[in-house]
């Protein structure tokens, strides 16, 4: 098939395939090494997240050659479409190299105003969670699903995940306490599995801090497709990173804001 008869949620699919061909391999390898990117910290990077950002870029100059790529960890291609995709190809490397089936390939396509698509995919257990403006659907195990988020929650009887226990700065931890005081149940390190569990009516809250483009973009039009909202922590867009709030409802979004700006700097 050529460019010009697939769709571009059929390219993200292919995408997310390829990428999924290459890590497989890694995962669990008891030789699986990683590269600390932070000179303070530890950021991981390993071979399978490049290689996979790599045969996802030349399915791109073959399929989308006029589109842009943002990845994770290659420098940015331009591109003459306005339109940019958007890559992670392991989202959770903390998780990849520990062996936890949490992490996942993060696809979106992006224009000025944010992503129009955005596929979530975990091919170690075949899961696949994908939304634009068309559909929201999951595929996995038990066959093809709609997403549509949870409602008829309070605050009360939400669940509420986020990666890191602190958050991020000790301002951002405090605010998400908060919430988590709050709430139901808070669990915690499940990087973009979170966002798919949210889109799949499964929990009602991720809040994140910290985040960079290619974290967020996905789980932004997977959500948003299966009825849900995704915004930073004053309401306003989030598509090029920072703090995130996702919600199943506006209603939970509302209340969650309110406690998250409670004397927040």
């Amino acid at each position: 098939m050529t460019q010009r008869v697939l769709s571009d949620m059929q390219v993200a699919h292919q995408l997310a395939d390829a990428a999924g061909k290459v890590i497989l391999p890694y995962f669990r390898s008891q030789d699986l090494g990683a590269e600390n990117k932070l000179s303070e910290g530890f950021d991981p990077v390993t071979v399978a997240d490049r290689a996979a950002e790599d045969a996802m870029r030349a399915l791109l100059a073959e399929l989308r050659p006029e589109d842009a790529i943002l990845g994770e960890e290659f420098p940015p291609q331009p591109g003459t479409s306005g339109r940019t995709w958007v890559l992670d190809p392991i989202d959770g490397t903390r998780g990849f190299i520990s062996g936890t089936p949490t992490w996942g390939v993060l696809i979106a396509l992006s224009e000025a105003d944010g992503p129009i698509l955005g596929v979530i995919d975990q091919p170690y257990i075949g899961e696949r969670f994908s939304g634009d403006a068309e559909r929201a659907e999951m595929t996995g195990p038990l066959g093809p699903q709609q997403l549509k988020t949870r409602a008829g929650r309070g605050l009360e009887e939400a669940i509420l995940f986020t990666t890191f226990p602190e958050v991020g700065t000790p301002d951002e931890g405090a605010a998400f306490g908060r919430v988590a005081e709050e709430v139901k149940l808070t669990r915690y390190g499940m990087d973009c599995y979170a966002y798919a569990l949210l889109a799949a009516g499964q929990i009602d809250l991720v809040i994140e801090a910290g985040l960079n483009a290619y974290d967020i973009q996905a789980p932004i039009a997977v959500i948003e497709a299966a009825g849900g909202l995704v915004t930073d922590w004053q309401g306003g867009p989030v598509h090029e990173g920072g703090r995130a709030l996702a919600a199943a409802t506006p209603e939970l979004h509302a209340a969650a804001l309110q406690r998250l700006n409670w004397q927040m700097g």
